[in-house]
């Protein structure tokens, strides 16, 4: 039986419309590239939890999400607990730099590998998956569009090495 979770990300896009991702590990998916992500806590809204997702990821603290991107459904493992996890996705429009130098060990403990900055078709070019899939043909780049709900996405069997 999986627990639900509630979750929130970030689609970051920089000027030219490139996005930024981090390849990272779970035992649910494997190695694959993602934005800044996190659960809800307590008393959180979706949009909460983005902006300190984008905080703690990037340490990047002038950034504002919003707004609502899509929403989407998958399965993951989280400290060894099977979850069925619900996703906000959350804009956000900021300049083209890398993460903060002092987050380095939190990235290794968190299991993110790199981070890049993807061209508009990029990510969906990636050997490794993006999540989720379907990012690449919302619209993310039309700041006024109505959120998607994408469902529910199956996840492919996992690959690359062992996560949290």
């Amino acid at each position: 039986m999986r627990i639900p979770r509630e979750a929130a990300r970030v689609a970051l896009l920089d000027p030219a419309a490139r996005s930024s991702c981090s390849a990272t590990t779970t035992r649910g998916v494997g190695v694959h590239w993602a934005m800044p992500d996190g659960g809800l806590e307590p008393g959180e809204t979706p949009h909460k939890t983005a902006r300190r997702e984008l905080r703690e990821e990037t340490g990047w603290t002038e950034l504002e999400p919003g707004p609502p991107l899509c929403a989407w459904e998958h399965d993951d493992t989280r400290a060894g607990v099977p979850v069925r996890q619900h996703e906000h996705i959350d804009r956000a429009a900021g300049p083209r730099r890398g993460p903060a130098d002092h987050l380095a060990a939190a990235h290794t403990e968190d299991k993110i590998l790199a981070w890049r900055w993807w061209p508009p078709d990029g990510p969906a070019a990636a050997p490794e998956p993006l999540w989720p899939p379907q990012l690449p043909a919302q619209p993310s780049r039309t700041p006024h569009a109505p959120p998607v709900d994408l469902g529910y996405v199956a996840s492919p069997p996992p690959a690359g090495r062992p996560g949290r």
